[in-house]
């Protein structure tokens, strides 16, 4: 089985570079995008199981409309949305994502991966 892939989505090259390094140490596939146009042209390439996407970016979409777009085109794609200039309401984010603050402790957001890239476990059956 192939390591999950992620998405990191940043427009600071610095920032993406320590994404980037945090996924490839956690024991995932790196894939990487400045902005939402480019996240979207890699997402139609590649198989990607997670998205790391800043909320402010530069081009037609921030992170917030860019989370929106992935659900309703890749909807088993998980989803994780970071911003340090803009506190969010989880209401404005597609069901099933989740929200950190910057600056973001590491473990916080390898812990957050680890838990939405758990396969899905089947349903029992109801008699």
């Amino acid at each position: 089985m192939n390591d999950p892939v992620i998405l990191v989505v940043e427009e600071s090259a610095l920032i993406r570079m320590g994404a980037i390094d945090l996924v490839l140490h956690a024991g995932y596939e790196a894939l990487e995008a400045c902005d939402a146009d480019e996240a979207i042209r890699i997402l139609e390439r590649n198989d990607v199981d997670l998205v790391f996407t800043d909320v402010q970016m530069p081009g037609t979409m921030g992170g917030i409309k860019l989370s929106h777009y992935i659900r309703d085109r890749w909807p088993p794609v998980k989803l994780i949305v970071a911003s340090g200039a803009t506190i969010l309401e989880e209401s404005l984010l597609p069901s099933g994502s989740q929200y950190f603050s910057k600056p973001y402790e590491n473990h916080t957001i390898t812990d957050a991966m680890a838990r939405l890239l758990l396969p899905e476990s089947p349903r029992a059956p109801t008699a």
